[in-house]
Order: structure tokens, then sequence, then C-alpha cells
């Protein structure tokens, strides 16, 4: 998904909750970690939403790579509700009510 295609703003979003989420299994017990982590999480479903809608490109301007690249991201945002199950259930596990 890194075709730029999608806006700069897309990849810093994504790699920031990657970095907030290596802290938060690394800091087995802490509690801000998982839910800054889960918070995040949810706050990138939603931007992903908006960028994938509106920057997604016309079908004469959609070549091979453009095409994988939108895939790409698509799989990306059907993963994430998994992921922020697992997540929650971290939150659980760590005394999170």
């Amino acid at each position: 998904c890194m075709n730029y295609m999608l806006p700069v703003s897309y990849a810093w979003g994504n790699f920031s909750v990657l970095a907030v989420g290596i802290w938060a299994i690394v800091q087995r017990d802490s509690l801000d970690a998982i839910t800054m982590f889960l918070t995040g999480l949810l706050l990138t479903v939603l931007t992903d939403i908006i960028h994938i809608s509106i920057f997604y490109p016309p079908h004469d301007y959609l070549s091979d790579a453009k095409r994988f690249s939108v895939g790409m991201a698509i799989f990306s945002l059907l993963l994430k509700p998994v992921s922020c199950y697992l997540v929650y259930r971290m939150y659980r596990e760590r005394g999170g009510e």
C-alpha cells in the first residue's frame, strides 16, 4: 500500500500505531500502553476508511500496482477488527475493566 496512491498521513498513522503496539507488547504490566494501542487501532480504522474512500483512483488510472496497493490497504482494514478484539482481550487480562 506504499505506492504513493495514499497520502503520507496514512503511512504515518499506521506506523505510529505499530510503534505503540510494540511498546504495549514490551511493557507487559502497563495498562496505559495497551489502552493507547487499542485507541490508536480504533482511530486508524476510521481514518483508513476515510483515506481509502477519498483517494481511491478512477478506473482509468488503476494500474496493477495501484490495484495491489488498494487491495492490501483494504485487507489491512479488514484485519483491524480482529486485532482490536485481541488487544481488548489483552487489556482485560492486564486488569482493565
